[in-house]
């Protein structure tokens, strides 16, 4: 007799989970008459009937509740093994080091939840960098990756997708002129003094963060930088 094929495999442990040959297909991503084709292939191997169908249930067949109990933990340590070498091979591993600018939001902790619940073998650190080094931390190794304001143009960093986008916001004083204002244009700014960044950033990232200029070229103050 020769040995059974992993999809023959899947497909008995999908079924005897789910009971059902349509959604034990869903599962897998085949169709029912496949289920049912690989269903048939693993009962020729084995020379017995392992589940029993009928027009209202499925159900698995004495032979096939004991296929079932000694099938079921080995294929899901083959399955976890595999996992944990492929990890391996990818270095997920050890203790991931992220960095974050100012307060870590719930979108961030969200992913990082996430992370944590993929890769159980894997600590994930965050580390808060400052305002006024974006990128230092990455650079020097300090951390393994970091999620910083936009923009970023560095060639020795590899630029992931957008964590989040959001609108920038002024803020002010409840004391000044323009909290009493419905909204206001860009041009505006140019009587505002905006509080700059100080430090390692680079003078692009600084401008992005705190313009010097309005859209239509008029100067902005310069008020006093924080790092």
């Amino acid at each position: 007799m020769s040995n059974p094929e992993i999809r023959e495999l899947e497909a008995f442990l999908a079924l005897a989970d789910e009971l059902h040959f349509g959604r034990a297909g869903e599962r897998l991503h085949l169709s029912q008459s496949r289920i049912s084709q690989l269903l048939r292939a693993l009962e020729s191997r084995v020379g017995g009937r392992l589940v029993d169908r009928t027009s209202r249930r499925v159900r698995l067949t004495p032979l096939g509740e004991r296929l079932h109990a000694g099938l079921r933990p080995a294929f899901d340590a083959i399955v976890e093994t595999i996992e944990e070498v492929r990890e391996a091979a990818r270095g997920v591993g050890g203790v991931f080091r992220i960095g974050f600018q100012g307060t870590a939001n719930d979108p961030f902790m969200r992913a990082v939840t996430a992370f944590r619940d993929g890769h159980p073998d894997c600590a994930a650190e965050i580390v808060e960098i400052p305002l006024s080094d974006p990128f230092g931390a990455v650079h020097r190794g300090e951390v393994d990756a970091a999620v910083v304001l936009m923009p970023v143009r560095d060639d020795a960093l590899v630029l992931g997708p957008v964590f989040s986008a959001r609108p920038l916001t002024l803020a002010v004083s409840d004391r000044h002129p323009y909290a009493r204002r419905p909204g206001i244009d860009a041009e505006d700014l140019a009587g505002c003094p905006l509080i700059g960044v100080a430090g390692a950033a680079p003078e692009y990232w600084r401008l992005a963060q705190a313009p010097v200029v309005t859209p239509g070229g008029r100067a902005i103050p310069a008020g006093p930088a924080v790092g």
